[in-house]
């Protein structure tokens, strides 16, 4: 299926605005910026929204203003408003178990411990939506995810990471396409 919506997941707030965990924010803002589509506050979403033409169809980005562990509240308002089914939604989000510079498509699944994710899947019902997984490597221990994920990327960790960035907005002709596996392929490739 197509996206209809793709949700770029983050945390609000100048003092979030570099961290690890708004690799969803990089990812739908660059999208928005290929496809010409500018984002607004839309409060009855709480979040900012952005509208594009996409093979004539029309495709929703959305950041949402909620914090990253309350995602699905903004992301069910926006789906239901509009008809969206769960299998058309894309989420992009930060991924720990991917280094920086890869990313990885992907149909449903579970939450691997994201919280973002486990909002949704509860705000949707389902777990079957598409996601955008953005590597941003792992700190190491479990105890201390809360605070690498809060923090600014290192200069070459933030390099890979617009590379992988730039990487899956070269796929996403495929996506809207509705060739999610050719994309995969693609973008799961090294070259």
């Amino acid at each position: 299926m197509v996206p209809r919506l793709i949700v770029g997941l983050g945390n609000p707030g100048k003092e979030y605005e570099a961290t690890r965990h708004n690799a969803g924010f990089f990812f739908v803002n660059a999208l928005a910026e290929a496809w010409k589509a500018h984002f607004a506050m839309q409060t009855k979403f709480f979040g900012q929204v952005a509208k594009a033409q996409v093979y004539g169809e029309e495709v929703w980005l959305l950041k949402p203003t909620t914090f990253m562990n309350r995602s699905g509240m903004s992301v069910a308002a926006l789906a239901q408003f509009y008809k969206i089914p769960a299998q058309a939604v894309l989420a992009v989000h930060d991924e720990l178990d991917i280094q920086p510079g890869e990313a990885r498509l992907k149909m449903g699944g579970g939450a691997g411990g994201h919280n973002g994710l486990k909002d949704i899947i509860k705000a949707l019902g389902t777990p079957e939506f598409m996601r955008l997984r953005l590597g941003i490597g792992h700190p190491g221990h479990a105890s201390q995810v809360a605070n690498y994920v809060l923090h600014p990327f290192a200069k070459q960790e933030r390099e890979a990471l617009d590379d992988s960035i730039a990487r899956s907005l070269h796929v996403m002709d495929w996506v809207m396409s509705d060739k999610l596996p050719l994309a995969m392929n693609q973008l799961h490739t090294k070259k």
